[in-house]
């Protein structure tokens, strides 16, 4: 497990909120599902003394941390004060911060990053769907039900193209050890290098699925700079140029940007890259037989 385990203490900020109570709901039943630590206490200022789904609210993330034990944090709040609950999290002593929050203002995302980086914690996000270690930890809002214990990383720009390859390698009989989507915008805490280097560290990981889009050249900063067997899937191969194209970081400048650069620069690496999700599991049994 590359962000962490069943031992893992989750404060989520953005509680009280449609979309905090909800997830933390689906977080806690998955950590009961393995024997998981999960969701340990809520955040939302000036709800503090509340509960939601008997989990106890506090105003103040430093004050949560009085009371529990707990290293990470999810973040469920609005796009314009998202930046500051990732602040708060990282100044109150959080090693990991996920946040779920999608329209997070760029400069908002450059500040709040730079400073949980100096505060010594990792951002996955904004605009992601957060992480999941199968039978271990669940941080976000990733669909358990797909998903497998196994060897197979997974790193991914888009979230419901993650759940459609976790669902393909789960079908293949193919277990995933962590599953991390990293969001799409033009702005992000941790990439495909970031994500990659805890994959190489992690003894369960035997081989990566790499999935991309269109916008900008995460994908194959990543693949140069790790030795771990690698799948990549780019999608967006019939995008028009100079479009944007969902995410706010999706947008093909021309050049190295769009699909098919892509995928000839990873290709030039020796990686595999599938046309369609559907081609992923052969593909990932192929690396295998390659690497045994």
């Amino acid at each position: 497990m590359i962000y962490g385990d069943k031992k893992t203490g989750i404060i989520v900020t953005g509680a009280t909120g449609r979309q905090g109570e909800y997830h933390i709901n689906l977080m806690n039943e998955y950590a009961r599902k393995v024997g998981g630590k999960g969701v340990v206490a809520g955040v939302t200022p000036k709800k503090g003394g509340q509960t939601v789904h008997d989990v106890p609210v506090y105003n103040t993330v430093k004050e949560a941390l009085r009371e529990h034990d707990a290293t990470s944090g999810v973040v469920f709040v609005p796009g314009g004060a998202a930046a500051d609950s990732i602040m708060e999290a990282a100044d109150a002593g959080l090693e990991l911060v996920v946040a779920i929050t999608e329209h997070v203002p760029v400069h908002d995302t450059m500040k709040a990053i730079a400073y949980a980086k100096m505060q010594g914690c990792a951002v996955i996000g904004p605009n992601c769907p957060g992480l999941l270690s199968p039978g271990e930890v669940k941080m976000g809002i990733m669909p358990a039900g797909l998903f497998s214990r196994g060897n197979v990383g997974v790193i991914s720009r888009s979230g419901t193209l993650t759940y459609e390859v976790v669902d393909e390698l789960t079908r293949a009989g193919i277990g995933q050890s962590t599953v991390v989507g990293i969001g799409g915008d033009p702005v992000i805490g941790q990439t495909f290098e970031d994500v990659l280097a805890r994959f190489a560290e992690d003894p369960e990981t035997k081989a990566v699925v790499l999935i991309g889009e269109v916008g900008g050249n995460l994908e194959a900063e990543g693949a140069k700079s790790t030795d771990v067997p690698l799948v990549a899937y780019i999608a967006g191969v019939s995008a028009p140029p100079d479009k944007r194209m969902g995410h706010a970081g999706a947008i093909v400048e021309g050049g190295e940007s769009d699909a098919k650069s892509k995928i000839a620069r990873l290709k030039k690496m020796d990686i595999p890259v599938a046309s369609r999700p559907s081609e992923i599991p052969d593909m990932v049994r192929d690396l295998f037989r390659c690497h045994c």
